[in-house]
């Protein structure tokens, strides 16, 4: 894998996977511009400081972004315990207008990538759910529709990963068929980072246990970068629209 040349954005970059991707991402050859809304405690080539909740912070934040992207990783988030308010615009809205807000700057050839969860696969039981808030065009609407169309607590990590794999394979095929920028999600089971016991919290000892037995072990973060920069790179130059499972065969355990 060659990702010498590329500049690529990754958010969520001070800790967890986001790091870990980083350092895999410069290893191979590429200039690293981290965002994130805490201070970065690696080697970068740029920072960024954003909270992706706000929109405006956003916006003020873009002249900060190189002319030239080639890639963006997504790889920030939030768990469900924090508020559902929180979670939506953190995981969703704020992702997609960043997203959205640097696709001129990606050339032909460019590539996106965002993490979605293994908690998403049962997106298809409210697809059109899905599909209508991913037609909103703007960080307000989404905000407006979500306000019309509540989402509930308890799930609302599982209901915004959901969406985010259904927006990804919506403004795929548009991106690719226009600009020939690819367009893709990942999907990990649980990892091994500072936000594990939230997840547990989040899901209940029941749920973990009975994963629990269907899996070796939760992954390790540098696990799950090989295959986000897979998907950065040129030889993923004909992957475009897809959700790709990082789970040591988790979801396959549930057939």
């Amino acid at each position: 894998m060659n990702l010498s040349g590329k500049t690529i954005v990754i958010t969520g970059v001070s800790s967890g996977i986001g790091g870990e991707v980083a350092r895999l991402a410069r290893f191979h050859g590429a200039t690293v511009i981290g965002v994130d809304r805490n201070d970065a405690m690696l080697t970068l080539d740029g920072f960024i400081k954003i909270d992706l909740s706000n929109r405006a912070l956003i916006d003020e934040a873009l002249l900060q972004f190189p002319a030239r992207i080639d890639a963006v990783v997504n790889a920030a988030g939030v768990p469900g315990t924090a508020d559902r308010d929180l979670v939506g615009r953190v995981n969703y809205l704020g992702l997609r207008h960043l997203t959205e807000s640097l696709i001129d700057r990606i050339p032909k050839g460019g590539s996106i990538v965002s993490f979605a969860s293994i908690l998403g696969a049962e997106w298809p039981k409210r697809v059109e759910l899905h599909k209508t808030l991913a037609l909103t065009t703007t960080f307000e609407q989404g905000q407006d529709w979500l306000s019309t169309n509540p989402v509930a607590q308890d799930t609302c990590y599982q209901y915004f990963k959901e969406a985010l794999i259904v927006w990804t394979m919506m403004r795929s095929q548009t991106l690719f068929m226009e600009r020939d920028i690819r367009m893709n999600s990942v999907a990990p089971g649980p990892v091994f980072t500072p936000i594990l016991g939230d997840f547990v919290t989040m899901l209940g000892q029941e749920r973990v246990q009975a994963d629990a037995g269907k899996m070796k072990r939760p992954a390790l973060a540098d696990e799950v970068a090989g295959p986000v920069l897979f998907l950065c790179s040129d030889d993923a130059r004909w992957v475009n629209g897809i959700n790709l499972p990082i789970d040591g065969g988790l979801a396959a355990a549930y057939l």
